[in-house]
């Protein structure tokens, strides 16, 4: 945004000092013409061409400022060039970042539609009381309400289950529920358990 305001800055001054410039051309012309023509005075005509030559020092003296501001100019464009370039560049990055993640959203999605698919039927065939509680500490722990037992860490908290709370799970009957004395998550015994 500043680069485009820059540039029209400077665009306004190389215009300004072509109208200049071009202020000058047209004096020193008419003054040339009425030299040229001859009438007048021969001290009218002096007075002319004096006028002339303070008119082409003044018109290098523009010309050489328009130079500098065009010059000035061309740097401001390539660099508003480049940073539209720069832009243009982004927006693609940022468009194809914004499909990647329309896609990746639109698998989990799916992923999550095929897991839930058979809930319903498990927690059909789990009971109600189960169900309540399993909700229950999904709700107070950060949506996991069960956790695999797996080489004798609760897939939970992570912990290391002691030897006493080992024992205890082993001599538990196959549909006990058990829970993490840590985090309170129900245990979900594996093979991988270490019992």
């Amino acid at each position: 945004m500043r680069a485009q305001t820059a540039l029209g800055d400077v665009q306004r001054e190389v215009a300004k000092a072509e109208a200049d410039v071009q202020l000058v051309r047209d004096r020193s012309a008419r003054d040339q013409s009425r030299l040229d023509s001859g009438t007048g005075s021969a001290k009218d005509l002096q007075a002319i061409s004096h006028e002339l030559q303070s008119l082409a020092r003044r018109q290098a003296e523009l010309e050489d400022v328009e130079l500098e501001v065009m010059e000035r100019a061309e740097t401001v464009e390539a660099e508003v060039a480049r940073l539209d370039a720069e832009r243009s560049a982004v927006g693609i990055e940022l468009d194809e970042a914004t499909r990647a993640r329309d896609t990746a959203l639109a698998e989990l999605d799916t992923e999550m539609r095929q897991v839930a698919s058979p809930r319903a039927d498990i927690v059909a065939g789990v009971g109600e009381d189960l169900v309540a509680l399993y909700e229950k500490i999904r709700a107070n722990s950060g949506g996991l309400g069960a956790a695999a037992l797996r080489q004798r860490r609760c897939g939970g908290c992570q912990l290391e289950l002691n030897n006493v709370d080992m024992s205890r799970i082993k001599a538990a009957a196959e549909d006990e529920v058990l829970r993490c004395e840590e985090c309170r998550r129900i245990l979900v015994r594996t093979a991988e358990s270490g019992l």
